[in-house]
């Protein structure tokens, strides 16, 4: 019996169907009509996430955590806010690390935190500071839940005890082996230190492996090298910000880390792969966004990994306190050589396809 004209349409048009959702999984971040999925323009999230540590947690969402601020005129500083996505690109805050401020130093904003899942626990290392603070210091809390509650342990170390100015921006490394380390630093030098097994005090001597031109410590191992994402420069001086990234690499974590011109970057800077664009209308290339920085790094489901920062809008500097407005962004990262890099060395502006995840 021939097939009647309807038929051979449904059939049709079931065999495209197939044949497009064939094409989709072999191309992972377009959809069927070709359209980019996961889609994304920075920043990701506003109007301020400054000094973002990220964490994907047990559940398979993804929690960033930002130093604390007055998001908003008349409401009470976020201590500690923490943002919540499933895909890196649509965040939502969730509340607060801390119910109440952390009373181990009597003044200070808790600045620069950092977040790991270690000892089937979430660790939250942060600082206490405010500008001009002679005897800064890092302290840690624990949660069972990435959203908290966090029972803070106390003080882990301050500047005058441990001998570094300055002490904050922490940020925990664990080694294959299991052993932490703790790596800290702002404009003094940056340190790292061994840990107790329960990350809570600190064992041995420190040890220096980046010069007095960083802060904001993050490092990575990506086969045989540790790789040292530091900051340089001005990060809260709003459209005039001019923070940006640079890095260095060691085939060992206590250094010495090397530049690509394979200069030690206790003496040098590093080599830059973020940076803002210029922000003086005079020179015709005014750019939207300055001050990159104070980044992490999490890989996606395809193995690209991501760098996680924060800039300023030249268009939107401020909050309404009038200090810097640092709302989140998200980049891909390119490995050249041993080397990352970012398009073009600023933060991205246009529509791309995001980060793919696979579930």
């Amino acid at each position: 019996m021939p097939l009647n004209g309807k038929r051979v349409n449904t059939l049709s048009a079931l065999l495209i169907l197939i044949l497009l959702a064939l094409v989709a999984w072999a191309i992972p971040n377009k959809n069927f009509r070709g359209e980019m999925k996961n889609a994304y323009a920075n920043p990701v999230f506003e109007p301020v996430l400054a000094d973002p540590s990220i964490v994907r947690g047990e559940d398979g969402f993804f929690y960033a955590y930002g130093t604390e601020d007055e998001w908003n005129a008349g409401e009470k500083s976020k201590l500690v806010p923490i943002v919540k996505s499933a895909d890196l690109v649509k965040w939502d805050y969730v509340g607060d690390a801390f119910a109440t401020r952390p009373d181990w130093k009597k003044d200070g904003g808790i600045w620069a935190p950092d977040i790991s899942f270690f000892n089937g626990k979430y660790y939250l290392y942060y600082s206490i500071s405010d500008w001009g603070d002679q005897n800064p210091g890092i302290g840690v809390a624990v949660s069972d839940a990435p959203t908290g509650p966090f029972e803070d342990k106390g003080k882990l170390l301050e500047s005058d005890e441990i001998g570094v100015e300055n002490s904050i921006d922490p940020m925990l490394y664990v080694e294959e082996d299991g052993t932490p380390y703790l790596f800290w630093g702002s404009f003094n030098g940056i340190f790292g230190i061994r840990l107790s097994a329960d990350g809570l005090s600190y064992q041995g001597e420190k040890f220096q492996i980046a010069g007095k031109d960083f802060e904001g410590p993050y490092i990575v191992k990506r086969g045989t090298y540790y790789y040292f994402f530091g900051s340089i420069g001005s990060c809260c001086a709003g459209k005039d910000s001019m923070y940006l990234v640079s890095v260095g690499r060691s085939e060992s974590l206590a250094g010495p880390y090397l530049d690509a011109e394979d200069r030690d970057i206790k003496e040098a800077s590093g080599t830059v792969i973020l940076h803002g664009e210029s922000a003086n209308e005079e020179d015709g290339n005014a750019g939207r966004f300055v001050g990159p920085g104070h980044n992490s790094i999490i890989r996606d489901d395809s193995g690209t990994d991501w760098i996680v920062y924060h800039a300023i809008d030249t268009s939107d500097p401020l909050l309404t306190n009038e200090a810097t407005r640092r709302p989140l962004m998200i980049d891909p990262i390119r490995w050249v050589d041993g080397w990352p890099t970012i398009k073009d060395q600023v933060p991205s502006k246009e529509r791309q396809a995001g980060p793919v995840w696979t579930d």
